[in-house]
């Protein structure tokens, strides 16, 4: 289907096609003792708890410009926490000409689209290694949208709410609709990458590659930052309270940590 943005398939019905997007995000840092793993966990819980993630959520709600009706929160012991957001309809404030374009989406302060019914969650795992010092957290979200808006418009302002070393993004659209014709459209809108919904700036900061479907409208990116600073992963300290065969060492473990989350396998030594 080739449309320019200004165009709409004229719809028998409500657009009921369903667009997920799932954004997995990487912190990674590296943590000599328990007590610094412990203190790491405990930093992180406090960065992202349930209310901070909420605020996170609702402004996604308010990107995609979908309505509150619930929101369930909860902080785990150990650690981690868990928000589910159900959304509905939002007031339709202003119709943007760029809805089918591929390109990043708004930052909170901008309102766009309408869609009909939706859910947006996110899981956090902090974790660490019990023996070789390498401490990671992990947050999940997921913002799945009926309608005409696509979630990607979102990931712009996900991927600035979190500080991230590996990104993995999916983007699947299931079901169908039809126009007015009653012909089925399995997708409304023509996607290339989930790259393109990437901001410049941040696509210059991350080694990307995709893994696409397209006959079956399922859209994967992986990206992993190519800066390596051993500052930006050493906990309460810096590089320079370490030996230089500590640095190297500290720096090989955390580089393959890395690379084993990115490849999504284990890498034997």
């Amino acid at each position: 289907m080739k449309l320019t943005h200004e165009q709409r398939v004229e719809l028998h019905g409500f657009n009921n096609l369903t667009k997920s997007l799932s954004f997995n995000m990487y912190d990674i840092c590296y943590t000599r003792t328990k007590e610094e793993r412990e203190a790491y966990i405990e930093y992180i819980d406090e960065q992202y708890n349930a209310d901070r993630l909420t605020n996170i959520l609702t402004n996604v709600s308010d990107i995609i410009g979908a309505h509150v009706l619930n929101v369930a929160k909860q902080d785990y012991v150990p650690q981690g926490a868990s928000v589910t957001v159900l959304v509905s309809e939002g007031p339709v404030v202003e119709v943007p000409t760029e809805s089918f374009a591929e390109s990043p989406g708004p930052l909170p302060d901008n309102v766009v689209l309408q869609l009909d019914k939706s859910h947006i969650t996110v899981h956090t795992y902090p974790e660490y290694h019990p023996d070789e010092g390498i401490s990671t957290f992990r947050a999940d979200i997921d913002v799945s949208t009926c309608g005409e808006i696509s979630p990607l418009k979102a990931l712009n302002y996900l991927i600035r709410s979190f500080d991230t070393d590996i990104m993995t993004i999916d983007f699947r659209v299931r079901g169908f609709t039809r126009d007015k014709n009653g012909h089925k459209l399995f997708i409304d809108h023509d996607i290339s990458s989930i790259q393109n919904y990437i901001p410049d700036d941040i696509k210059e900061m991350f080694h990307m590659f995709d893994v696409n479907v397209y006959q079956e409208n399922i859209f994967h990116t992986k990206c992993k930052l190519k800066e390596f600073d051993l500052n930006n992963y050493l906990f309460g300290y810096t590089k320079d309270k370490l030996s230089p065969e500590e640095s190297e060492e500290i720096t090989e473990s955390l580089k393959l940590e890395m690379d084993e989350i990115f490849y999504g396998k284990n890498i034997l030594n």
